[in-house]
């Protein structure tokens, strides 16, 4: 079983969804503290409170992961209460939709700078602290299968993503001498509170759900709690030395032609 005992963990988008899964599950294997952050202190705390009823530390840092500032602020109050940082899982993500003709600059921007930009100064606050405290630790980005191409409605969500791909193998190869690893999990579609909002913004059907799993392969989407095993198990020693991976987890095998819909008719 993957463990994290004695390890301290930050988790962006802690607050809820993927982020929030990865935070919890990461305290019941053992982390001794466990950072989040999000822009709602109330559901900062009520997460934080979830993390110490399970036996670990828990640390909200309210934080606009599209402020400089705020970005550089999660890891040093991380350091300043526990002195380390063992792991970072960058989950935190806008997804917000938009075609090519729709997008403005300003969306545009604002995506890069929540999705690449920020997990761009968090890992390099946090690998700055493990260097300085020689720690083996381990990055998790986590990406989508958007990043092959995606939807036409995602042009700068899948821009975003296809870069944070790039980013993570370059700063897997970098850190590969400070024993510092970095890998990267392609979503597939999940089922979130941020999808939730995405789907009733776009006029989806309030059963959006029920038919997406009705027509999966495996009978339903992917959840947090999927991603936060896999997530506990990249930033354990279970993972040995895998650095500079991305995984595909998704129900459709990328690559396979003809694609899933396709009809030589």
């Amino acid at each position: 079983m993957a463990r994290l005992d004695g390890r301290v963990i930050i988790a962006t988008g802690g607050t809820q969804g993927v982020g929030e899964a990865v935070a919890l599950h990461a305290a019941e294997n053992g982390a001794a503290g466990v950072v989040i952050c999000g822009r709602q202190e109330e559901k900062g705390a009520a997460v934080v409170r979830a993390i110490e009823q399970v036996g670990s530390v828990g640390l909200f840092v309210q934080a606009d992961l599209s402020v400089v500032e705020d970005c550089r602020k999660i890891v040093q109050q991380c350091d300043e209460r526990f002195g380390r940082v063992d792991g970072l899982v960058n989950a935190a993500a806008d997804t917000n939709r938009a075609t090519l003709d729709e997008a403005t600059v300003e969306f545009w921007d604002y995506q890069f700078a929540v999705n690449v930009r920020a997990p761009f100064l968090l890992t390099q606050e946090a690998t700055r602290v493990m260097r300085r405290e020689n720690i083996a630790g381990s990055i998790v980005n986590i990406l989508s299968v958007a990043a092959y191409c995606g939807m036409e409605n995602l042009t700068p969500y899948s821009s975003t993503k296809g870069a944070l791909h790039t980013f993570t193998k370059n700063t897997a190869n970098s850190l590969r001498s400070h024993r510092i690893r970095v890998n990267g999990i392609n979503l597939g579609w999940t089922d979130t509170p941020a999808e939730h909002d995405v789907q009733a913004k776009q006029g989806s059907p309030e059963n959006w759900l029920q038919i997406g799993e009705a027509a999966s392969p495996f009978g339903r989407l992917l959840k947090p709690n999927d991603v936060a095993r896999l997530c506990t198990y990249l930033l354990s020693d279970e993972s040995g030395i895998l650095t500079g991976s991305c995984i595909d987890y998704t129900q459709r095998v990328m690559g396979v032609f003809p694609p899933e819909g396709y009809s030589k008719a």
